[in-house]
């Protein structure tokens, strides 16, 4: 095995794919040098989708150098006529970050340190609380602040017809100020509308909303509707989060040219992995605005957040799964060896071990992928029967 100035020269000889509860899919890329790297590329609700179109690209990557990540990135991003979606970029965002990964094994050092050494030695974190259709805010809330998180987020309404009326929306503001008035500030509160609410109803509810000073609400109307959302923010002083079902940076330019958006979050497994969403970033620094990292997903893609928060001056707080509502039958740490997670006084601690500093149980995965999940988001329907924004 030869010498570069970048390190041994290995070559990438194979990438498996593991399947696995609660929703997540992790992939390995292997190399005839011994060292591996880990990524994340599941798409929630689309797992199977997702894993065929990371054995799709596999093949493009054997016997590659697999420290040429950004060569690799546009390779296959650039490969063939069609780009962006949901589904390519989640499995570059995979491979990416398992090349980021392999890369800081191969000089025993985290990746933050490969990308020029970290700004910040911990990052804010929030909780989650409630559910999908949220219920026991209070209680959890106060169950957070037992933690010593100092911010939660919960999805704020449940299903909303189109015009929500005034019921839903007296409703939903009462659900967020029962909040406020039990935790006063001692909780930054974000808000997830997860796009239920739409144009009709999003302006009155976001003026209602504004006296208890959410910390932002997310996906205030669906994010397929740009010109929606930014109609939204511009109607509001609460600041406006959105990113997590957008996939390429063409895509967030719009919204950053906007001046509306406050808050962007981005789901490095979903745009790019570590390379794309630390270019983001530095293109949203240049309007001042904010990046929270999106993750309800499982441990890799965490550690993956937090080297991209050690970096990105304007990460601001990151969003992480331990005991979320999706993660029934199995949690964060389940397949972690040793973990690196370490919370202190609502921060989590930037890890400092090789590449993402985190090492799976694979035997544990071979044995939970032998019956791959099949996850798939709840189907809602409004009263009159038709389909509803989950």
């Amino acid at each position: 095995m030869g010498e570069a100035d970048g390190g041994p020269i290995v070559k990438i000889t194979g990438i498996r794919t593991y399947r696995v509860p609660p929703r997540w899919l992790f992939l390995k890329i292997e190399t005839d040098g011994g060292y591996h790297g880990w990524g994340e590329a599941v798409l929630e609700g689309h797992a199977a989708g997702a894993e065929a179109t990371t054995r799709e690209l596999a093949d493009l990557l054997i016997g590659r150098d697999p420290r040429r990540i950004n060569d690799i990135w546009q390779m296959l991003y650039r490969n063939g006529c069609y780009r962006g979606g949901p589904l390519l970029m989640t499995a570059i965002s995979g491979i990416d970050t398992a090349l980021w990964d392999l890369l800081g094994k191969i000089h025993a050092t985290p990746i933050h340190a490969l990308l020029g050494g970290g700004q910040r030695d911990r990052v804010r974190t929030y909780t989650w609380i409630g559910g999908d259709s949220p219920t026991d805010l209070i209680q959890h809330a106060l169950h957070a602040l037992e933690q010593g998180f100092d911010a939660v987020k919960f999805n704020a309404t449940g299903a909303v017809p189109m015009i929500g009326g005034v019921a839903a929306i007296d409703e939903t503001v009462a659900r967020v100020g029962a909040v406020r008035d039990a935790v006063g500030t001692r909780l930054d509160l974000a808000l997830d509308f997860h796009g239920r609410v739409h144009t009709p109803t999003t302006t009155q509810l976001l003026r209602e909303l504004e006296p208890f000073r959410p910390m932002w609400v997310e996906d205030p109307v669906p994010a397929s509707n740009p010109g929606a959302v930014i109609e939204a923010a511009r109607s509001t002083s609460i600041p406006i989060a959105v990113g997590e079902r957008v996939h390429t940076r063409a895509e967030f330019l719009t919204l950053l040219e906007s001046r509306a958006i406050r808050i962007l979050n981005p789901d490095p497994a979903h745009i790019g992995g570590i390379s794309e969403t630390l270019r983001l970033a530095g293109t949203a620094e240049s309007y001042d605005v904010a990046v929270a990292p999106h993750c309800p997903l499982g441990p890799i893609a965490l550690a993956a957040c937090l080297q991209i928060d050690a970096v990105a001056y304007n990460a601001v707080i990151q969003e992480q799964s331990l005991g979320i509502h999706y993660n029934t039958g199995s949690d964060l740490l389940d397949y972690v060896l040793d973990s690196p997670f370490e919370y202190t006084d609502g921060t989590l601690t930037i890890p400092t071990g090789p590449g993402l500093g985190v090492e799976l149980n694979e035997a544990a995965l071979a044995q939970a992928s032998s019956t791959p999940h099949d996850w798939r988001a709840p189907i809602w329907r409004h009263p009159d029967n038709s389909i509803a924004e989950w």
